[in-house]
């Protein structure tokens, strides 16, 4: 919410404190500012102007070349494309080397032909407005060459974010009220902190207004106000309105803005003309439409409230008026409203139409049910004066004003004891009577307008607001905390997204609900696993009907988005939280990484114009990478009937099954338009992480030279690299290094190499830790591990 500095100004001095000391005030005390800005027409070189003569452009017909007097002794030309002026008029004049709102900066130019020495300006140009329709015209007898400051006051506009719980801020006298008790000045005017409720009220006839659900309107007053003349609001009126962003429209519209922001309570105006019969505060019926303020028609149900006349709704209570009974130029009688609609009635109206007003900000979050009769006293004496109507003597009302909250409980032993801080029981006291409390012995009566204080802890943290944390000095050191379970996940989890994207992916955030259609992608169907995916309740549409019991069909979306981009190669990943459910119903929550490859390996270039494909090997070493100092096996498997899988295999990290993974089945890629081999992987986090850890080996560089031996070898062509890699991993030697596989050959022709056979060379490397291996040594450990090889391998040595 916008707050003008020279309005809160009317409520309080604030002369003395600058802009920087207000946003520090307001941010320590827990009302944070989003923004400052600074308005009105504290600008160099920016004067008060007359307008001398005015004639057409001799190339332009849209531009006119007027003669200005600035207070010089010679007029200045200025070239102009305005319309709403006439010679006389005064105007406000940017000269050369003047610098408008925005950084626009004022220079001598030529427009078509015809020279320009300064700018002749509207309103919205020296941020006075938001919009405007052509120059500002200047009523005043300022002479030119006056600077513009003189005669229209500069402000300053603080955007302040106000949290749900403090709808007592979202008025100027509201945030007035806590900057007197932040400050311990004295508000100007004001009785008990509230506008004084004018002469009197009585209750209405029930033919006048009734309340039909006071469930959801606990209070209701109208005040007629006739003969009223309908027109522009004075230019008092206008600069605050402007000044919190809002659009002068005529004197008693405006009247009704300026009071919502000045107390807070939302009124509203009627054209008494346009009601027929009483004032009805009612449920809407089923069906039952009404045409807003905004020209949109609402077609209303029976949990609706509405201001109805005998015939029709004629307002969405709270929310607002309807077009056919709003106040217009040739309105002359009125009837004014000031209600105190239930927040939680507004709310649900407000959402259901995703309508959200300036009242119905108010409403949802509560108003001050005693501000009420005194908002609309304030109205009616504004609209009186600036329209020249007569009001009638007392306020119509019908209802009753809710009660106070209840008092509080609060002891001042317990407020030290909580702030570890010794502060005298008159200094609390002081802070609590400046918040508008009231004591009553050892409990406090809580002001209407503040519905958040309920228990003492409450009153406690005021206290803690307007003394200040920083006049309460640490008395207790930081302590030792140990990592819990949680922050050793969070720590594993981030350092598992460090490593990914250094090695090259980008992480995926998705939602975490998908369509019925993009359960076929479901990796878990290809393990047969026997869970069940959950299916929401009450879908917000056809997209969102399930939780997502994996994370690939998520990325897959992601893939084809990026590649109907221009993004072909890709490397993604996303960690985060998939849903299934036992055949019995029980519900399994788990987090899951996954990750996807496709595209070329490298960008091409001068030195590659066509870069490989990625294919397993580049999953099996990010896996590597991922896990140093385990032995990645993939062990293929049969994918189910339906899968999106084309291959599959599951993926062991030492003794430990961590996932599944495999290749994107062909015609499902076409359909994602990715036209390259989509690798896919999942895991369970946990048991990821769990293996990394164990994986953290550290020992010294070796300090012998080691020795290696080739095995070429000939096997069927279906027999898995994983079962001679579990064979290699078996043998106990220990001089047995590392081994690779370093060459792998095929003949479908089966010429060089039987069709059903294949060739396989591996490279082994041997090494002793304490001494230089002779030859004989390694002679020997190489024939045991060829011997183990062709007893358990069906293979031949070549």
């Amino acid at each position: 919410m916008k707050f003008s500095l020279n309005w809160l100004n009317d409520h309080l001095d604030l002369d003395d404190l600058s802009v920087s000391e207000l946003d520090d005030l307001l941010t320590f005390a827990g009302i944070e500012v989003e923004g400052i800005e600074v308005r009105g027409a504290a600008i160099d070189k920016l004067v008060v102007a007359q307008v001398i003569s005015s004639d057409k452009h001799p190339d332009a017909d849209k531009l006119s070349v007027c003669q200005i007097d600035a207070g010089g002794d010679d007029p200045v030309q200025i070239v102009c494309g305005a319309k709403n002026y006439k010679v006389g008029d005064k105007i406000p004049l940017a000269q050369p080397g003047c610098e408008l709102p925005g950084g626009f900066k004022i220079a001598p130019c030529k427009m078509r032909g015809v020279e320009s020495h300064g700018m002749m300006c509207s309103a919205s140009e020296l941020g006075l407005a938001a919009e405007s329709d052509g120059l500002l015209i200047l009523d005043t007898d300022a002479a030119p060459g006056t600077p513009f400051s003189e005669i229209v006051t500069a402000d300053t506009v603080f955007d302040v974010e106000i949290t749900p719980n403090r709808p007592d801020l979202l008025s100027h006298l509201g945030l007035a009220r806590e900057l007197a008790a932040l400050t311990g000045r004295e508000l100007k005017g004001l009785t008990a902190h509230h506008r004084e409720a004018g002469n009197g009220s009585s209750p209405a006839p029930t033919d006048t207004i009734e309340i039909q659900s006071p469930d959801k309107c606990s209070f209701y007053s109208g005040h007629f106000i006739r003969s009223v003349k309908i027109g522009p609001s004075p230019d008092w009126l206008k600069e605050k309105l402007e000044a919190v962003g809002l659009r002068p429209i005529n004197n008693v519209v405006d009247v009704t803005n300026y009071v919502l922001h000045e107390t807070g309570q939302p009124l509203h105006a009627f054209d008494l003309a346009k009601l027929k019969g009483g004032i009805q505060v009612r449920l809407a019926n089923d069906g039952e439409t009404l045409t807003a303020l905004d020209g949109e028609s609402y077609e209303l149900n029976s949990t609706d409230l509405v201001i109805a006349d005998s015939e029709n709704a004629q307002a969405i209570a709270g929310v607002m008026g309807g077009d056919d009974s709003g106040v217009t130029e040739t309105s002359t009688d009125i009837l004014l409203e000031a209600a105190h609609f239930t927040a939680s009635g507004v709310r649900q109206t407000a959402r259901r139409f995703n309508l959200s007003t300036d009242s119905s900000y108010r409403f949802e979050r509560g108003v001050d049910p005693l501000q009420t009769l005194g908002a609309s006293a304030l109205a009616v004496k504004l609209i009186t004066a600036l329209t020249g109507g007569q009001a009638d003597e007392q306020t119509l009302i019908a209802g009753e004003v809710p009660e106070a909250p209840a008092p509080v409980t609060f002891s001042h032993d317990a407020c030290r004891k909580l702030l570890g801080h010794a502060i005298a029981d008159e200094e609390i006291d002081k802070i609590l009577t400046s918040l508008g409390l009231e004591r009553d012995d050892t409990s406090w009566k809580i002001p209407t307008w503040r519905l958040d204080l309920i228990r003492q802890v409450d009153l406690i943290e005021e206290v803690t607001r307007v003394f200040g944390l920083d006049n309460i000095p640490s008395r207790t050191l930081g302590t030792y905390s140990p990592a819990s379970k949680e922050d050793k996940i969070f720590a594993a989890n981030r350092s598992l997204r460090d490593q990914l994207v250094h090695l090259g992916f980008c992480e995926a955030l998705t939602i975490k609900l998908i369509s019925e259609t993009q359960l076929a992608d479901d990796l878990g169907k290809v393990s047969k696993s026997g869970l069940v995916p959950i299916r929401i309740k009450n879908p917000i549409s056809d997209d969102y009907v399930y939780l997502r019991p994996s994370l690939v069909p998520s990325l897959l979306s992601v893939a084809k988005r990026n590649v109907n981009m221009g993004n072909s190669a890709l490397r993604l990943f996303e960690l985060g939280t998939v849903f299934s459910a036992s055949p019995k119903g029980q519900e399994i929550e788990q987090a899951n990484l996954a990750l996807l490859i496709t595209g070329d390996r490298e960008p091409g270039s001068w030195k590659c114009p066509q870069p490989e494909a990625t294919n397993f090997f580049d999953l099996r070493g990010i896996l590597e990478a991922l896990c140093p100092g385990q032995k990645v096996q993939i062990n293929p498997i049969t994918p189910q009937a339906g899968s999106c899988l084309a291959l599959a295999a599951e993926i062991r990290l030492g003794k430990s099954k961590v996932g599944i993974c495999g290749q994107l089945a062909p015609a499902r890629a076409r359909e994602l338009g990715l036209e390259a081999p989509v690798l896919l992987a999942e895991f369970k986090a946990s048991a990821l992480t769990t293996v990394r850890e164990s994986s953290r080996r550290y020992a010294d560089l070796p300090r012998f030279p080691a020795s290696s031996r080739d095995i070429a070898m000939e096997a069927p062509s279906d027999l898995p690299n994983g079962d001679i890699e579990t064979v290699f991993a078996k043998i106990d030697e220990h001089l047995l290094e590392s081994f690779s596989l370093f060459d792998v050959f095929t003949d479908p022709s089966g010429e060089k190499l039987a069709a059903d056979k294949k060739s396989l060379a591996y490279s082994v490397t041997y090494r002793h830790q304490d001494r230089t291996l002779e030859q004989a040594e390694v002679d020997q450990a190489h024939e045991k591990i060829l011997a183990i090889l062709s007893k358990q391998l069906p293979v031949i040595f070549r």
